[in-house]
């Protein structure tokens, strides 16, 4: 049985404006298939753009003190607060590789609390998490947490950025029933 991977139409490729193409066609060939976050959001071309240009910002950005694996703990953490099967599934897989662990994804995006991590990244995530559901009460004392452990105010600027980001995101993935490519539940999985 084959499901939907969005509730709203998802448009042909070659029906897309070629800046758009162009990317999908490029994640495909370096992924081996199109993760169907491309082909959903490409129902808005404008809002495409934007998502994607910020998500390149936040994501595959080479300064500060945060790791790819740091960022992608922090999508599939707070993804799971959110209830995001979308995230939790594809950053997931993504953290796995990263960081070249194949528990901590399901480890994280249960309870962080739990999982093999080192207390720096306890520390991420407790922040990453308290903004995500109760950015409200942010104070100086989380700020002293993340000093101690090595953080600086860029770096949490970069937590709230990607956390803010993928609350976003996991919103719109869970009310367009956007759904995980199956390929990237068995990624990282297992040593090739």
């Amino acid at each position: 049985m084959t499901f939907p991977i969005s509730r709203f139409p998802v448009p042909d490729l070659e029906h897309l404006p070629q800046d758009i193409r162009e990317k999908i066609l490029a994640v495909q060939e370096k992924a081996g298939f199109v993760p169907n976050v491309f082909l959903t959001l490409a129902h808005r071309p404008d809002e495409f753009r934007a998502f994607f240009a910020y998500h390149d910002a936040l994501m595959l950005k080479t300064t500060g003190n945060l790791t790819k694996a740091d960022r992608e703990m922090i999508v599939t953490a707070t993804s799971a607060k959110n209830n995001c099967l979308y995230c939790v599934v594809a950053h997931g897989a993504i953290l796995r590789i990263y960081a070249k662990n194949p528990l901590i994804a399901d480890q994280v995006a249960v309870n962080h609390l739990k999982a093999d991590i080192t207390p720096r990244q306890s520390a991420m995530l407790d922040f990453a998490i308290k903004v995500c559901l109760n950015s409200h009460q942010v104070t100086d004392a989380d700020y002293a947490v993340l000093y101690q452990q090595g953080f600086d105010d860029e770096d949490i600027w970069d937590i709230t950025a990607i956390t803010a980001f993928f609350g976003l995101s996991n919103r719109m993935a869970n009310v367009i029933s956007m759904r995980p490519n199956e390929e990237f539940f068995l990624m990282g999985r297992a040593p090739k």
